[in-house]
């Protein structure tokens, strides 16, 4: 048997960016990418802690260190700079797995920098 768990988290990011007139997506930090174990195109969930919208999205590479969060498209009608955010994906594994598997959660400060 199959079961979707957890894989990646960042928890409570900052949103830096929202550009409307953009080809759909969220822009991420390359840091915070490779700390949470995010590749570009992996699809994920966002969840705004400050008004409760959920999407989903794919993710694009933002320059490394930046501290970027960017909604684009649609998406950025769905948070306003500012705005907290859970980014979360999932992967699918073999039961047994998914009993000893361990996601990578990160925590960014206020400027979406991890110490």
């Amino acid at each position: 048997m199959r079961v979707e768990v957890l894989k990646s988290k960042i928890h409570r990011a900052k949103v830096t960016q929202a550009e409307l007139h953009y080809v759909g997506s969220i822009t991420i930090d390359e840091k915070l990418m490779e700390e949470a174990n995010l590749i570009e195109g992996e699809k994920v969930q966002v969840v705004n802690v400050n008004n409760g919208e959920r999407l989903e999205t794919y993710v694009i590479k933002g320059k490394m260190g930046s501290g970027i969060i960017c909604l684009n498209g649609p998406a950025a009608r769905k948070a306003m700079v500012g705005d907290l955010v859970v980014i979360i994906s999932y992967a699918s594994m073999e039961w047994e797995e998914a009993k000893s598997f361990r996601p990578s959660v990160v925590f960014p400060d206020g400027e979406n920098r991890l110490n």
